[in-house]
């Protein structure tokens, strides 16, 4: 009950928790903002400049219900405000929850919400990692037994439901407890070596070390994938694009999963398009785009980028940013390819500049997409 009593009260603090990171977010920032200001003799109090609490909440959930105008230095303008708050910081929140004694981690992005434990309807001849299924407010989710899937025995029939959605599916993963939120740069986490497992057999995408203990975040789309393969990337849906001509215009691709990496590649090699450039996260897609600019090499190497989103080092939204924000860089075409793709994300996206942006099953459109921007800005030329 305590452990229950504990999940459900770090679910109702969910939004107050982001809320609070938001606001130690402009303080820390903000004499910052007062010396860039003082040295542009940038004008404006923010109600001059009827900036909105709503158009605020498209770069900060929930920001509406925030009391952010009082926290702000009167000399601000829109542009010091969205600095703050907009995407592309290459931080995200991780959920901390427990499994027995051990704590591990999911993106906040992947969760709708936390609910606690209730019976579920067995389905027959299902995999042993799923518990069943039921169906709160009239939307029927699967409920994964996250101990099994880990191997570390069976769930009891108390704990928590982390209901999740990504590559639009609706899942409860059942874990013992929640314990809070934490907020980390991607460049902290360490992403596990071969000593721990394999790349295709690991299910763990990095480790953050916080208050004296380690936390291992999971791989969910693997998980889910591994129980029902139809879920994850197929590459047999290209061969419905039907026959296609070889095309050599140079992609830059940015995806930290090597099975997934190696998938994506394959893909576009079977659509057609051999001259490609596949790095591990976005930090190593943004040397070889740094590289290329010193070497004059841009358009020979990088004419269009595939990226995901959680990655270690830099995340997607950042190197979607630093892309659009480059006078050298900000045409070239840039699509987000990521499990965490829905309404909210495509926003935030569509902020930063993202020419499209697509839900990792969807690799056949991902094929169309490419070749649509390829038509669009002649990138055959």
């Amino acid at each position: 009950m305590l452990q229950r009593n504990i999940g459900i009260a770090c679910f109702q603090g969910l939004r107050r928790q982001r809320r609070r990171l938001i606001l130690q977010t402009l303080i820390r920032h903000i004499e910052n903002i007062r010396q860039r200001i003082a040295k542009s003799n940038l004008p404006a109090r923010l109600k001059d400049i009827q900036l909105t609490i709503e158009q605020l909440s498209l770069a900060v959930e929930d920001a509406k219900d925030i009391d952010i105008v009082n926290q702000l230095p009167r000399n601000m303008t829109t542009d010091d405000i969205f600095d703050l708050l907009e995407n592309g910081t290459n931080e995200l929140e991780i959920l901390e929850f427990t499994l027995g004694n051990n704590s591990y981690g999911i993106n906040v992005a992947k969760v709708k919400e936390i609910i606690p434990f209730q019976p579920v309807t067995p389905v027959p001849n299902s995999h042993p990692s799923i518990e069943g299924i039921f169906m709160p407010r009239d939307i029927m989710i699967t409920a994964i037994d996250l101990k099994n899937c880990l191997g570390r025995g069976e769930a009891e029939k108390k704990g928590l439901f982390i209901i999740t959605n990504f590559n639009k599916l609706d899942i409860a993963f059942h874990v013992d407890a929640v314990m809070g939120i934490h907020r980390v740069s991607w460049r902290n986490i360490i992403k596990p070596d071969v000593t721990i497992s394999t790349p295709d057999e690991s299910v763990a995408t990095g480790i953050i070390k916080k208050n004296g203990k380690l936390i291992i975040i999971l791989d969910f789309e693997k998980i889910v994938s591994d129980i029902n393969p139809e879920t994850g990337l197929k590459v047999s849906t290209i061969n419905e694009l039907g026959e296609r001509k070889r095309s050599n215009v140079p992609i830059l691709i940015a995806e930290d999963s090597i099975l997934l990496n190696k998938l994506i590649v394959d893909s576009l090699k079977l659509a057609g398009y051999d001259n490609l450039i596949h790095t591990e996260n976005g930090q190593k897609a943004y040397d070889v785009i740094t590289q290329c600019k010193e070497d004059g090499t841009l358009h020979d190497h990088v004419r269009c980028i595939i990226t995901d989103i959680e990655m270690p080092e830099m995340d997607g939204h950042r190197l979607t940013k630093l892309v659009k924000t480059d006078e050298a860089t900000k045409n070239i075409p840039v699509i987000i390819f990521s499990s965490l793709v829905n309404e909210e994300m495509k926003r935030k996206g569509e902020s930063l500049g993202a020419d499209a942006q697509l839900s990792k099953p969807e690799i056949g459109n991902l094929v169309k997409v490419v070749d649509e921007l390829v038509d669009k800005y002649h990138l055959e030329n």
